[in-house]
């Protein structure tokens, strides 16, 4: 790690402990000058790291504090998929394999009422399928719409709850049915390639249904 990354990375620890700081409480703290700490808190919030604002001052000028935005929270270690994990676990230890999938089935259940609520005024394949992978996109899925020669594909490129899934297939096993009861009037669905069996991705491939 080079000086000026390990600076940066003392400036957010720093004030992460204590708070919103100024340029020269900072450089104090790291012994360095005032004007090094402010091209180190320019940097960070050229990243989205820090944001500023000032504070009146008894005399004189506003003074300035830095504090860290809520972009920077991914400098630090969260465990919720340790969490999410163990709950799961502990849920199917308490409840048993029947009770892991009352949880699931709520889960489902929910995401389906939100789903339709946004999706029921689309008709059309192409429309309804662009507003499932922006909502997807939302949730963190990193979504897209492909059309192909024998349809449309749902490519997710990252997992939110990969962790989870991992625990319980139950959860991807569900999204799939979600997706097919979502689409059931308009497309057959399949899962084409998934994260959990090594792909870079999760794809569902849609197959507009021809009218019979």
């Amino acid at each position: 790690m080079s000086s000026a990354a390990k600076a940066s990375d003392k400036i957010i620890q720093l004030l992460k402990q204590h708070g919103a700081m100024t340029a020269k409480a900072l450089a104090q703290a790291l012994d360095m000058t005032t004007m090094g700490a402010r091209q180190h808190l320019q940097l960070l919030e050229q990243q989205g790291d820090l944001e500023s604002f000032d504070q009146k001052a008894p005399r004189g000028r506003p003074t300035r504090f830095w504090q860290l935005t809520e972009q920077a929270q991914r400098h630090f270690e969260d465990r919720h998929e340790e969490l999410t994990v163990q709950l799961l676990i502990s849920v199917k230890q308490v409840f048993g394999e029947q009770g892991l999938e009352q949880l699931i089935a709520q889960r489902e259940a929910d995401a389906m009422a939100n789903y339709q609520a946004k999706l029921s005024s689309m008709a059309a394949l192409p429309e309804r399928l662009e507003k499932l992978a922006q909502i997807r996109s939302n949730e963190g899925y990193m979504a897209c719409v492909e059309s192909t020669a024998q349809g449309y594909l749902l490519l997710e490129n990252h997992c939110p709850i990969c962790a989870a899934a991992t625990a319980c297939v139950g959860f991807c096993r569900s999204e799939l049915a979600m997706f097919q009861a979502l689409f059931a009037d308009l497309a057959e669905v399949s899962r084409s390639e998934h994260i959990l069996e090594g792909a870079r991705r999760c794809a569902y491939r849609f197959i507009a249904r021809t009218n019979e």
